[in-house]
């Protein structure tokens, strides 16, 4: 009997071992720099808000979004007409869901994000690719520009 606990111990032990060993092992890194770890989320906010919220650009609809923009963003926005949404399409052909993608790390308190937007219903299927500018100001990753959308 002494021996079947033994072998029976021995057997846990190396099935812990292993079990720990696979979980360690099969983690994978994550090789994003970390401008771009650290301004994901930001940016997947901004677009949550946005995309939850009226798009149609307005001044008034430009002020709910400005603690996730730069100042100089916020600035050249400010003599847009309004209408046309210009964080996803620039015109009213708005979005139903979008998803943070690839960044690209321009400098330590710069990034770029491709962000994907997506139209889906009974007679349309389409996915189009944005560009957003992130940078770091007073502690903060902050949008600074979007680039013009490109269809998939």
């Amino acid at each position: 009997m002494h021996n079947a606990k033994s072998i029976m111990h021995n057997f846990l032990v190396a099935f812990c071992i292993l079990h720990s060993a696979l979980s360690v092992g099969c983690s994978i890194p994550n090789l994003e720099p970390q401008s771009c770890i650290d301004a994901r989320t930001p940016v997947r906010e901004f677009y949550s808000f946005h995309v939850g919220n009226d798009m149609h650009f307005s001044q008034e609809n430009l002020k709910k979004r400005e603690q996730f923009l730069t100042p100089a963003f916020v600035a050249r926005l400010e003599s847009e007409a309004d209408g046309a949404d210009p964080f996803t399409t620039r015109n009213t052909d708005f979005p139903k869901a979008f998803r943070v993608g690839e960044c690209k790390e321009v400098a330590p308190d710069e990034t770029e994000f491709q962000v994907l937007l997506f139209w889906k219903d009974d007679v349309r299927s389409e996915q189009r690719e944005i560009g957003v500018t992130t940078v770091k100001q007073n502690g903060q990753w902050l949008v600074d520009d979007v680039s013009a959308a490109r269809t998939q």
